[in-house]
């Protein structure tokens, strides 16, 4: 399917790895213009040159910048082109005692994981109006209406987000630009291989054991029962960016397998 993004000029937070860099393979398979960015060049040239063999007629950039600093997103908005879609994709998150999360973890989540966005949008909407099209994307989580215990201070990150989607989104009204949010439940990235690896090795089981135990025990509600592919996010992401979706604006998409529950 030609999702008509030849030519989009596109920025991904947080996008050397996992489904930031997934998304921007699919946008190059599109023929768009690609920025990504990572925390230091040395891991943005090693995805660049990932994306280079797996897209080799692709058009792809890299800017560095620590989200945590706000000094630093500045000099990455100063280096941006004229961008026609924004995923804001960029999060951290620590499994954690609510007792034992200190102020400056909660800040930290708020930092990079909602103001990135915030100074992010607050750069590329107005342009974004004023040329009547325009694509952002707030990457949220299931853990925005889940809140597992251990993931408090990333939960309430990420259900901000939806606010702040929601919130310009209406800014948007009567244009050809939309605001929307995806919320992933549990992606196979390599983070979370990893984390499966350790349990398996710290239970003596087996890395299909520890998934299925997790599921039965941690997301007993996901009709899926397996973690998603970060190629199944990427798509819908490319998917939502594109012309194709017009009249999806102010949305939260739920691509959590049922775990989220609900008739909405």
């Amino acid at each position: 399917m030609d999702l008509k993004l030849k030519d989009k000029t596109v920025f991904i937070s947080g996008s050397t790895s996992g489904i930031g860099y997934c998304a921007a393979k699919i946008f190059l398979q599109e023929e768009a213009v690609v920025y990504i960015n990572g925390r230091t060049q040395q891991t943005i040239d090693k995805a660049i040159a990932g994306l280079k063999v797996e897209v080799p007629y692709g058009t792809v950039h890299g800017i560095v910048a620590d989200f945590s600093d706000a000094e630093s997103i500045g000099h990455l908005i100063a280096q941006l082109p004229a961008i026609d879609i924004l995923i804001n994709n960029v999060g951290i998150y620590t499994s954690k005692s609510f007792f034992d999360t200190t102020d400056e973890e909660w800040q930290h989540h708020l930092e990079v994981n909602v103001m990135s966005g915030v100074r992010l949008s607050r750069s590329v909407l107005p342009t974004m109006i004023k040329n009547n099209w325009g694509r952002i994307l707030f990457i949220s989580s299931e853990c925005a209406s889940l809140v597992p215990e251990d993931l408090i201070a990333y939960s309430t990150s990420k259900t901000a987000v939806l606010a702040i989607s929601r919130g310009l989104a209406q800014l948007t009204k009567g244009t050809a630009v939309t605001v929307n949010t995806i919320l992933p439940g549990s992606t196979k990235t390599k983070a979370a291989e990893q984390f499966i690896s350790n349990m398996a090795a710290q239970k003596n089981q087996s890395v299909d054991q520890v998934e299925t135990e997790f599921f039965k025990e941690a997301r007993p509600g996901s009709l899926l029962q397996r973690f998603a592919s970060v190629e199944e996010i990427a798509n819908t992401i490319v998917y939502y960016s594109s012309p194709l979706a017009a009249a999806t604006n102010g949305a939260a998409i739920k691509l959590d397998g049922g775990s989220m529950g609900g008739v909405i």
